[in-house]
């Protein structure tokens, strides 16, 4: 199964060399989805979030679906369906979705994060599940997650009287719980389907199914309403930040443990942070910078004892 994958993946990998560029991969994903937090913040300036995410959604999924169907490559049929639905729901609607709404009411280095304590929901679940434990490390890594968490938010503690930065923190921590469950879920299902042509179906799916929520809910302007710098946001997070990423991410997925492809959550705040900065001139003091790199050490800490205690395997090429 993983033979035709690969033999469908539009980026054309050879064997030979693989596992450099699974790393090439993983290094493309930590930064292209760390502009992804910036360029989200500077579309939903202009226009409703989710209107926005959906907009981006349809785009990257067409261009994956066309793609696709052009090279005979067919759909789903029966149960295949479902592994598609379920993560079109917890990829797009839940994990890219909210994240999307939350950088409308905090910053985009802020949200990106929140996004990188998603390697604790893994350890969180499996711990839930009975198949990992905490060790001494991982104790500590926690804590210091905590403590760093702590830091960033004191510069914070007056934003927490606004009620929308406490939606905003809200919709960025739900947003990564479903993207963990998202990892896992994938890393389960990559053998029955084509996680490549899979991911424009769950696209689509999500884009239409967004398009639908913000014409019910009125949340929504006309097309001809939406400026060139929302629309210019668009176009680069549907290429390079739906297309181009997700591709990279799957390959890394597919060739290296899912528990090392999860560093790029280490690297995409500093990407965000800084662009952000020097684009929105949004904070970046000591208390962002010290407890960013606290928590993400932190984060690092628990990553790691989870990892030694369940060492990955590939998947077969």
């Amino acid at each position: 199964m993983l033979s035709r994958i690969k033999q469908a993946n539009p980026l054309t990998f050879h064997k030979k060399g693989t596992h450099a560029k699974a790393l090439l991969a993983l290094a493309l994903v930590s930064f292209l989805w760390g502009t992804t937090w910036v360029a989200s913040k500077a579309g939903v300036k202009h226009m409703p979030a989710l209107q926005l995410a959906g907009i981006r959604q349809l785009i990257g999924g067409l261009l994956y679906v066309v793609f696709f169907a052009a090279k005979g490559r067919t759909f789903p049929k029966g149960k295949q369906w479902w592994p598609v639905i379920i993560l079109s729901i917890l990829n797009f609607l839940l994990s890219n979705g909210l994240s999307t709404w939350g950088v409308k009411y905090i910053s985009s280095g802020l949200g990106a994060i929140i996004g990188a304590v998603f390697p604790l929901w893994l350890v969180i679940i499996a711990m839930i599940a009975g198949t990992s434990k905490l060790t001494t490390k991982a104790i500590i890594g926690f804590i210091m997650g905590f403590v760093g968490i702590c830091i960033i938010f004191y510069d914070h503690l007056q934003d927490f009287f606004n009620a929308d930065f406490r939606f905003g923190i809200f919709l960025s921590v739900t947003a990564t719980l479903s993207w963990a469950f998202a990892t896992l879920y994938t890393k389960q299902q990559a053998a029955s389907f084509n996680p490549y042509f899979s991911i424009g179906l769950q696209m689509l799916i999500s884009g239409i199914a967004l398009t639908g929520i913000t014409r019910l809910t009125g949340d929504h302007i006309p097309l001809s309403q939406i400026p060139l710098e929302s629309w210019l946001s668009i176009a680069y997070l549907a290429i390079a930040g739906s297309v181009l990423a997700f591709m990279a991410y799957l390959y890394a997925l597919q060739h290296l443990p899912t528990e090392q492809v999860s560093i790029y959550a280490y690297i995409n705040p500093i990407v965000a942070i800084l662009i952000g900065a020097w684009l929105f001139d949004e904070k970046l003091n000591a208390f962002i910078t010290i407890g960013g790199l606290v928590a993400i050490v932190g984060v690092y800490m628990v990553n790691e004892s989870f990892r030694r205690q369940h060492p990955s395997k590939r998947l077969p090429s």
